[in-house]
C-alpha cells in the first residue's frame, strides 16, 4: 500500500493531467472592419483609369474592394481574388504585362466577373 505522501503526489499528478484534457473554447475570428460596411455602391464610385496591366489590376482591385465592402463576396473569396490580384500586380511591375493581364482575365472568369 502507498503512504500518504505517495498518494498525494499521485493525486496531484492525476489532477495535473486531467487539467491538460480540458477543452479550450474555440478561437473567435474577428470580422474584418471593411466587410459589408455599406449596403450599396457609393454614388461617387468610379473605376480607376489606366491602360495595360496597371489599369486591369487597379480596376479589378477597385471592383473587388467594393464588392467586399457591400457584402457581395465572402472573405474567403475576397482573399483568393486579392491574392491573384497581388500576383498580377507583381507581374505587371516586373515587366510581364501580358501575363498580368491574362491572370486578371482568368481570375475574373473563374469567379464569375465579366
Amino acid at each position: 500500500m502507498l503512504d500518504a505522501s505517495s498518494r498525494l503526489a499521485i493525486l496531484v499528478l492525476w489532477l495535473g493531467l486531467a487539467a491538460c484534457n480540458q477543452e479550450a473554447p474555440p478561437p473567435t475570428t474577428a470580422t474584418p472592419s471593411g466587410y459589408a460596411t455599406q449596403s450599396f455602391t457609393p454614388s461617387g464610385f468610379t473605376l480607376p483609369q489606366g491602360a495595360g496591366c496597371e489599369g486591369d489590376v487597379s480596376r479589378f482591385r477597385a471592383v473587388m474592394n467594393n464588392d467586399y465592402q457591400t457584402g457581395n463576396v465572402k472573405l474567403s473569396v475576397y482573399q483568393q481574388v486579392s491574392d491573384a490580384i497581388d500576383k498580377a500586380d507583381h507581374l505587371c511591375a516586373s515587366g510581364n504585362g501580358a501575363q498580368a493581364s491574362a491572370l486578371i482575365r482568368s481570375t475574373k472568369s473563374r469567379f464569375g466577373y465579366p
